[in-house]
């Protein structure tokens, strides 16, 4: 059995803890070699090299899409598997009905037996990462084993792994625990299961990002709500980003959205011209984790260092920024392939495909030629919005929390909470159609509390609880919003045009976070009036904003019966404060 150069297994010394874990991994797993990787760009390209020769990944076009590399997944194995995802807590009650539970016991046994061996003839990869900057104190560090070398190469774009990493987590003295193994990608062999009372997860038979890149989603949310509600902070499914007025005021926002609803698009917004003098800095596009800080107000940072982001419909119009910055040192998942070697997605309008992401000649009865929860891996520094204060430790402070789903009917374009508690009752009742990046139907309408469903990990009273814990600790708290750009005619155009034009409502959100822009009050929340809002050179008929900034009652009365249908299934777990700003809303509806 080969070991790990000198210099790391020295420096994993200096954690015991990190080395028994690892060897009592090691004797579990029963690897033919064991390497601990250090993040080094040597090594990065060597593995990488490992893969094209197995034919792993596949090198594009040298010319147009320079350091680019096609992986394809096995067909079963291509988004993430929530039916098959546990938080396995000692009291049942303790994870919610938003989790699927398993015993601790059981699920130890049952993961100890699917990993007896399965690494045998495989490298056992030690994988130290740290999520956030390195200095920060708001950063949380974690140790991924896994044998796919496709995992250490997104492991290090999508976070800070290495010698630095391992030092941080001699300092703490506490890591996250995440275990690994493709297996044999069988489905009915396949299990993402979570103990966050031991900050630990196990993951088995898939190599999909989400299921496999332990940082994302299964450290960064769900172990780190977990962490988070026990040390008095947020980690949210939401992007951040900077926005500066023609007049130079800067103010940064986090938001909200299900996957695939959008998110990537506003982290990465580009001022239409109709706006001019507008900046917008990209912080981060999918995670934050939140403190209070020491002056009353919040601060966020980006845990991740780079984008896992969708490719269909990334393109020129709608998204510039990304389809720019994956055009080169990029990984793709999942595309399809042009006659000349590029990567192809639907919604990119400049070539064909030629290969379908199965490897097929291109045929449209077999579908889309590319998967629809293709993805790209790619480090966040290539943005060309990207802003250096994503390295700051201490975060950026938050004026505004925006929230959104996508609803074709009901929700207006934005509205506004009326205070903190009731903020948090507008984000729990986020409800929007299911998209290609879980499986399971697409296109059904789901209660998606603060876009965390799938990715709390803990029961979503407690957790409502801990937000409205959370605003009592800020002096100054964010304002809180949401907005709505997919609302759609009786004939299914969309009523608002959406990408650069959604700065016309973050100008209104922010002017409210300054105090100088008005609302009407409604019985949902402030809504701005049509004057309100910058419609200057914006491709919107009247009609539509009429519609985007009405309020149908007897839809809302409808809405609300629903919601409280939604709060019940938690039972005593559901914050009473919760039912009470729901009871307001009613009676302000009953009121017209």
């Amino acid at each position: 059995m080969a070991t790990a150069p000198h210099t790391m297994v020295s420096m994993a010394k200096l954690s015991q803890t990190v080395t028994d874990w690892v060897e009592s991994v090691r004797s579990l797993t029963n690897p033919d070699r064991v390497y601990w990787c250090d993040g080094s760009k040597a090594e990065f390209e060597r593995l990488r090299t490992e893969l094209v020769e197995r034919g792993e990944l596949q090198p594009l076009n040298k010319d147009t899409f320079p350091g680019c590399y096609l992986s394809r997944s096995n067909p079963t194995d291509v988004a993430r598997v929530e039916h098959l995802t546990f938080v396995c807590t000692r009291d049942k009650t303790d994870a919610g009905p938003n989790n699927n539970w398993m015993d601790p016991a059981e699920a130890k046994g049952m993961m100890r037996g699917l990993f007896k061996d399965c690494m045998r003839g495989r490298t056992l990869y030690v994988i130290p990462y740290c999520m956030g900057p390195l200095d920060s104190p708001y950063s949380r560090c974690g140790v991924e084993i896994t044998d796919s070398a496709y995992v250490v190469l997104n492991m290090a774009i999508m976070t800070r792994i290495g010698r630095g990493a391992l030092e941080r987590i001699a300092r703490d003295g506490t890591f996250v625990k995440g275990l690994h193994s493709t297996g044999e990608l069988d489905p009915a062999r396949r299990f993402i299961v979570h103990f966050p009372e031991e900050l630990t997860i196990e993951s088995f038979g898939s190599g999909y990002g989400g299921n496999a890149l332990l940082g994302k989603k299964c450290h960064a949310l769900r172990i780190a709500s977990y962490q988070a509600r026990t040390e008095g902070w947020l980690a949210e499914h939401m992007l951040i980003v900077g926005l500066q007025s023609p007049q130079g005021e800067t103010h940064y926002v986090a938001a909200a959205f299900p996957s695939a609803c959008g998110k990537t698009n506003l982290a990465m917004l580009i001022p239409p011209d109709a706006l001019p003098g507008w900046k917008v800095f990209t912080i981060g596009d999918d995670i934050a984790w939140l403190h209070p800080g020491p002056d009353g107000r919040l601060w966020a940072i980006n845990p991740e260092a780079g984008y896992f982001g969708v490719a269909p419909g990334t393109n020129p119009k709608t998204n510039k920024n990304a389809y720019d910055m994956i055009r080169r040192d990029t990984i793709f998942t999942n595309v399809a392939l042009t006659a000349n070697n590029e990567p192809w997605w639907e919604g990119r309008k400049d070539a064909e495909p030629a290969i379908d992401w199965l490897g097929r000649p291109y045929d449209p009865k077999h579908g889309p030629a590319a998967h629809p929860n293709s993805r790209f891996t790619v480090a966040a520094t290539q943005n060309p919005s990207y802003s250096d204060a994503a390295h700051d430790p201490r975060g950026v402070p938050i004026s505004a929390l925006i929230f959104g789903g996508r609803r074709r009917e009901l929700a207006p374009l934005v509205y506004e909470a009326r205070d903190w508690a009731h903020g948090v009752l507008v984000a729990a009742s986020i409800a929007s159609e299911t998209t290609a990046a879980a499986t399971g139907a697409v296109g059904v309408v789901r209660r998606d509390p603060m876009a965390m469903k799938p990715f709390a990990g803990y029961n979503y009273g407690d957790y409502f609880a801990h937000w409205l814990e959370m605003g009592k600790k800020l002096k100054q708290p964010p304002r809180i919003f949401h907005v709505n750009w997919f609302r759609q005619s009786a004939s299914g155009e969309f009523l608002w045009p959406g990408f650069g034009d959604n700065l016309r409502v973050l100008a209104w959100i922010l002017e409210r976070c300054s105090g100088r822009n008005g609302a009407q009050d409604t019985a949902i929340g402030h809504l701005p009036h049509i004057e309100d809002l910058n419609l200057n050179g914006a491709d919107v008929k009247p009609e539509a904003i009429r519609e985007l900034t009405t309020v149908h009652t007897d839809a809302w009365k409808n809405e609300v019966t629903d919601m409280r249908k939604y709060l019940e299934e938690f039972g005593d777990r559901m914050p009473a404060e919760m039912f009470a700003q729901l009871e307001g809303v009613a009676q302000r509806l009953a009121r017209g």
